[in-house]
């Protein structure tokens, strides 16, 4: 790479760019080592288009690298990777890695950097993930456009990557107004291990997502995070690329670690194989207005499962004071809720033709021969108030109340409770439940 020709009236130096503004050259410019991006930078594309293509080969992190920067913007360009296949031998970080020391030929790494905006910037074809920021703060991704991205691990199974990913407790940061589609892995999402700081004070709003093969949206080990207004269809397709084996389903709004003071409110999306809001570590938070329609028929979505799951997986956290309100799931396998924990208030929701496998029908088919002698009402119910959630909890004062519940043997399993638990120790009132086809 000439960076010479990259750059029109500019001075530069090989691998490291320190001027004000940077402005791409028009048309493609190949790239064997990452572009290092200073404090004080805008990177802007020509008018005509910039493409940067990532040579075969590729050596480095990202096409991009933001690190120790201040004051930084990438806008108007497009970033192409190496990808030709989707094989991979990567799965998962081992020992708590980052994620940033793991996965090599990012589009672009933000690391340990405040006040960086990408804006306008399309990201195609690369091989793990288009935008990866690390123990950043004030970071702004603003109609971006990423497409064919991730890959998949040596059993032909996603391996998350592929979309935008936070991780290191990264602060004050947001994802508006953009575009994913055809992403291997999860689309947006938050991580951190549970050594890490979590992340907090961020907005994932107005987003398009289609075609993702495990989650649309995960919040993991974050606070303060609202996400408003996304919209999104084929959540958990391919379904070939569904991590089964490691029970990674498809999930619209996913939820991992200990999330607080979160919002889901205003989500759409159809066609998700697998669950519609995923509330494993979710405490002291709100999940209202949502949506996810099936209208296919069952064999279209084999990992199809509960709509909504709480749970308490993460030892940091108690499944409690949750409001899930005002929200419509229709055409899910099992049931509508999986309720854990104490205080939570599920209401004025639209649960329709749940129970699609037919659980509790006979004969018993191998989709719901799942803890049946245990759990008899497990996947057979509308509304399950469990004992356990990952862990032994208590599931106590808990408010159900006019909900709306319609599908396969909803007159009578509408809701139920596990062993140990006592519907009488919480608050059950109002509900409507009728079997498939009454309404």
């Amino acid at each position: 790479m000439s960076f010479g020709s990259l750059l029109i009236g500019i001075l530069t130096l090989p691998g490291l760019l320190t001027a004000a503004t940077l402005n791409l050259r028009a048309g493609d410019t190949v790239l064997d080592a990452p572009l290092k991006i200073k404090t004080n930078t805008a990177v802007r594309g020509n008018p005509r288009g910039s493409r940067l293509l990532l040579k075969p080969g590729f050596s480095g992190t990202a096409a991009i690298v933001v690190e120790g920067a201040v004051n930084v913007t990438l806008s108007g360009f497009e970033i192409v990777g190496d990808r030709t296949g989707m094989g991979s031998e990567w799965y998962l970080p081992t020992g708590e890695a980052a994620f940033a020391d793991y996965y090599p030929a990012n589009g672009i790494l933000v690391r340990k950097s405040t006040n960086v905006t990408i804006r306008n910037v399309r990201i195609t074809r690369i091989r793990t993930f288009p935008i990866l920021v690390n123990a950043s703060s004030r970071v702004l991704i603003d109609g971006v456009q990423i497409e064919d991205s991730g890959s998949l691990n040596k059993t032909g199974r996603n391996n998350t990557t592929g979309g935008i990913l936070f991780e290191e407790g990264v602060s004050s940061f947001e994802v508006r107004a953009s575009i994913l589609s055809k992403i291997a892995g999860n689309a947006i999402w938050t991580h951190s291990w549970a050594r890490s700081p979590r992340q907090r004070d961020g907005t994932i709003r107005n987003n398009t997502i289609t075609t993702v093969g495990r989650d649309a949206i995960q919040i993991g080990h974050a606070t303060e995070v609202r996400v408003t207004g996304n919209k999104g269809s084929e959540i958990g397709f391919p379904a070939e690329w569904v991590d089964v084996e490691n029970h990674g389903v498809g999930v619209a709004l996913d939820t991992a670690g200990n999330v607080d003071r979160t919002v889901y409110a205003d989500n759409h999306f159809t066609d998700v194989n697998g669950q519609c809001i995923d509330l494993d570590g979710f405490h002291d938070g709100e999940v209202t207005g949502n949506s996810c329609v099936n209208k296919q028929p069952l064999e279209a979505y084999p990992a199809s499962h509960y709509g909504i799951v709480f749970g308490n997986n993460d030892p940091g956290m108690k499944p409690e004071k949750t409001l899930v309100r005002g929200n419509t799931l229709e055409g899910f396998g099992y049931g509508a809720v999986f309720l854990v924990g104490t205080g939570n208030t599920v209401e004025g929701n639209r649960f329709l033709d749940i129970n699609r496998a037919r659980c509790g029908a006979e004969p018993l088919t191998a989709r719901c021969n799942y803890a049946v002698a245990e759990q008899p009402d497990l996947l057979r119910s509308g509304i399950y108030l469990a004992a356990n959630g990952g862990r032994p909890t208590e599931t106590t004062g808990n408010i159900i109340r006019g909900n709306t519940v319609t599908g396969y043997g909803m007159d009578a399993h509408c809701i139920a409770t596990a062993p140990g638990v006592q519907a009488s120790a919480n608050t059950i009132t109002n509900n409507t439940c009728t079997p498939s086809g009454k309404q």
